[in-house]
């Protein structure tokens, strides 16, 4: 038999093949294997609960409060997806975003907005450098790094704001919590602004060799390295680049309360962390990724937010979230396990 006669069954034969893969079955399964499955699905459940238990969850004021809601969270997210991707983890990044707050506040006062915005910056950007470096060079470990440097800055925030806060003037400084577009629903720059970073961080991450590196040293450092990955450069790149969205964050919040107050936000450290984790991204590295975070974020303001209409106390709320993440960490224990076997 000639080579020609088998082109038509070698054909057929894969024809046969792409059917196959292309079943509900296989496509199920191919959804149900992606990080952020568990989480759409969970967004998408409370959603539902909420829309039925209360009369105004779907109102198109309402929802657009959530996503206004989630921006600052959502955004300092953002640089904690890249950390806990390397099996890091930044308990002062909250912090940070207030330090930049206070510091752009009180040179705003002067009028100098620009000077404001770029030390707002360069602050961010120093702090977290200096996370990075301590974990690199000195090789110690994140969450004591993380924890002391967060004690460090929340009372150096203090200290140089005299614990005072400062009314901020500037439209400029106020513009990503103005409306974009208000009707039906209110969109602000901010809201916008969050979803764009979103974007080019996942291309970042899914892309670029960059992305591949981080994934890499999350998922064996030791593998990284002796495939002729710079394993520290990485990390500090990670942690450096985390306090661009630290500064993104403190600017938002500024757009969502015009007020520099080094005492706000003194849990966004713990809740960043739970909409990573909540999202999908693995504590011990190299499993997940900024779309579930983007999910992550949108559960627990979802979950508060429909609590509170319902008329269930904050401190329940609290519990919820708390249970929330434990299932969450548990799930992501069990998955890592069955991976290794």
């Amino acid at each position: 038999m000639s080579t020609r006669d088998h082109k038509p069954n070698a054909g057929l034969t894969g024809t046969r093949s792409a059917r196959q893969e292309l079943t509900p079955k296989a496509v199920l399964f191919a959804f149900f294997s992606q990080p952020m499955a568990g989480p759409l699905i969970a967004l998408i459940a409370i959603t539902i609960f909420f829309s039925l238990t209360t009369s105004t969850f779907l109102n198109p004021r309402n929802i657009s409060l959530l996503f206004q809601q989630t921006v600052v969270i959502g955004t300092l997210a953002l640089g904690q997806t890249l950390i806990i991707l390397v099996a890091g983890i930044d308990l002062a990044c909250g912090a940070i975003m207030v330090l930049a707050t206070v510091v752009i506040g009180s040179i705003a006062l002067d009028g100098n907005i620009a000077m404001a915005v770029a030390m707002g910056l360069v602050v961010a950007l120093a702090m977290a450098a200096l996370n990075g470096g301590l974990v690199t060079l000195l090789r110690l470990p994140p969450f004591i790094v993380t924890l002391g440097m967060f004690t460090a800055i929340q009372a150096g925030a203090r200290l140089y704001s005299n614990s005072r806060s400062f009314p901020i003037q500037s439209d400029f400084l106020t513009v990503l919590g103005s409306p974009l577009i208000s009707h039906p629903a209110t969109i602000t720059y901010g809201m916008v602004l969050w979803v764009v970073l979103t974007g080019i961080v996942s291309y970042a991450l899914t892309q670029t060799a960059w992305g591949v590196r981080v994934y890499a040293v999350g998922n064996d450092p030791n593998a990284a390295r002796l495939n002729g990955i710079k394993v520290n450069r990485v990390i500090f790149s990670v942690y450096s680049l985390a306090g661009l969205f630290y500064f993104f964050a403190a600017w938002q919040s500024l757009g969502r309360t015009p007020i520099a107050d080094p005492s706000a936000y003194q849990l966004a450290n713990l809740d960043s962390i739970t909409a990573v984790v909540i999202g999908g991204s693995s504590l011990f590295g190299g499993r997940g990724g900024v779309l579930g975070t983007f999910i992550g974020a949108l559960i627990v303001i979802v979950l508060k937010n429909g609590l509170t209409q319902a008329g269930i106390d904050s401190l329940y709320q609290q519990i919820a979230t708390g249970v929330l993440v434990i299932l969450a960490v548990a799930a992501d224990q069990y998955m890592s396990k069955r991976k290794r076997k």
